[in-house]
């Protein structure tokens, strides 16, 4: 599964909020750089390529939907991240959130918690 870019990325969490859409569908829930139409659609269709996404052609118009889950690319992303930006140490990442003061004493208990009862 290839790394998406930010917009290809902005692009299917939109398709996966919608589960399918027409271009212009995607277009209207655009709310910042809103891209031309026909970069969108070439956006689109690149997602296709990839294998991120499929469509049913209505006539000449076509209307998208995701192949990949959202849950399987967020996995794929979170474990990349980790390992390029916090050793592979789930540690490194909540103690990262923790110093930037992201997540409380509060959340980090509750964490603890969903933990100790899978045990």
């Amino acid at each position: 599964m290839q790394k998406l870019t930010n917009k290809e990325e902005e692009i299917m969490q939109i398709l996966w909020k919608l589960k399918k859409a027409f271009v212009k569908e995607v277009l209207a829930e655009i709310t910042e750089d809103q891209p031309h139409y026909n970069t969108l659609s070439t956006i689109i269709r690149n997602l296709e390529e990839k294998g991120f996404v499929g469509h049913n052609a209505f006539g000449n118009t076509h209307q998208y939907f995701p192949i990949v889950k959202m849950e399987d690319y967020r996995k794929r992303f979170m474990n990349t991240a980790i390992d390029n930006y916090f050793n592979s140490s789930y540690k490194n990442l909540v103690s990262f959130f923790a110093e930037e003061e992201k997540i409380s004493a509060k959340e980090l208990r509750e964490i603890l918690a969903i933990i100790e009862k899978k045990e």
